[in-house]
């Protein structure tokens, strides 16, 4: 895997974990079927768009490793492909950069 595929899947990996810290912080103040705002958890690092989802929204991206919560069009056609598309998306990581995320979950 290229470099830049590497440095694009760790970018990814890095905005979840923000989103597992807004999730944390959710339960501890709720503990129930809230709508919060995630961030969006595409490939680039400039973006900061914002995204509404349940808490449920968020465990059923995170059940798979290989997952990300992404507003539309914002997908990575060369490293990812597009497994659901609502008001937001998921996509699953391809290829060696499935192994990158991963490896970080």
């Amino acid at each position: 895997m290229g470099t830049r595929e590497q440095r694009l899947a760790m970018n990814e990996a890095w905005f979840r974990e923000i989103n597992d810290r807004i999730e944390a912080n959710a339960l501890r103040r709720t503990g129930g079927p809230h709508v919060c705002e995630f961030v969006c958890e595409c490939a680039n690092i400039d973006c900061a768009e914002r995204m509404r989802m349940t808490l449920a929204d968020y465990e059923q991206v995170r059940s798979d490793p290989t997952q990300f919560a992404i507003l539309p069009e914002h997908d990575r056609p060369e490293t990812e492909a597009v497994v659901l598309r609502d008001g937001f998306w998921i996509v699953r990581k391809t290829g060696p950069a499935a192994g990158v995320v991963a490896e970080r979950d």
